[in-house]
């Protein structure tokens, strides 16, 4: 099942189409953008259960995963290489049988965590203000995909399901987000003996 698929599915009030005026928005695309910081791939020290991770891109991926071994190869990836990884994974073992269940919840854990450790993230999320944020998809991509957005042709609004950057808004607003996982899933005691 599609990841939109998922969110429809499991947590609706995730689902749906926005858009965003481009003027005054704060438009995030990779770690060298000016608000790269706000992206999963940014590289930030996040320690979860006496293990250190490099980003929140690294935890969220890891998560996917029960199984020891898939985990410990996602973790010794970085950058791009790990999601790769993790798409190996997805294909070869399958990813946790409650994934689509848990999928939103991972990632809001994934995002306060970074906001409690990270005070250069915490800094930048608060000076966007009240600006509307949004992930701005690759531009190898034709339509944006359930975490961003895409320009549209005469430039002048950003169009997407946008879910980063709607709980980057919601957490900036909040201060915290909610979410519900079990124990296993923000345990790691199989990366704690790796390297």
């Amino acid at each position: 099942m599609h990841v939109r698929e998922l969110i429809e599915k499991n947590y609706p009030e995730y689902y749906g189409w926005f858009d965003y005026p481009s003027e005054g928005t704060v438009a995030f695309t990779d770690t060298r953008s000016e608000w790269g910081i706000l992206g999963n791939f940014a590289s930030v020290h996040l320690m979860v259960d006496g293990v250190p991770f490099s980003s929140t891109e690294s935890l969220f991926q890891i998560m996917k995963f029960s199984d020891p071994g898939a985990r410990k190869a996602i973790y010794a990836k970085k950058g791009m290489p790990l999601k790769w990884e993790a798409k190996h994974f997805e294909k070869t073992v399958g990813v946790r049988e409650d994934w689509g269940e848990i999928i939103v919840d991972v990632l809001k854990f994934c995002l306060v965590t970074k906001y409690s450790q990270s005070e250069e993230f915490r800094s930048e999320l608060l000076r966007t203000g009240d600006r509307p944020i949004v992930e701005v998809a690759p531009s190898n991509k034709s339509r944006p995909d359930t975490y961003n957005v895409k320009l549209s042709p005469d430039g002048k609004t950003w169009s997407g399901p946008n879910l980063m950057g709607r709980l980057l808004m919601e957490l900036r607003d909040k201060g915290t987000l909610e979410y519900s996982l079990s124990e296993d899933v923000v345990r790691f005691p199989d990366l704690r003996e790796t390297p």
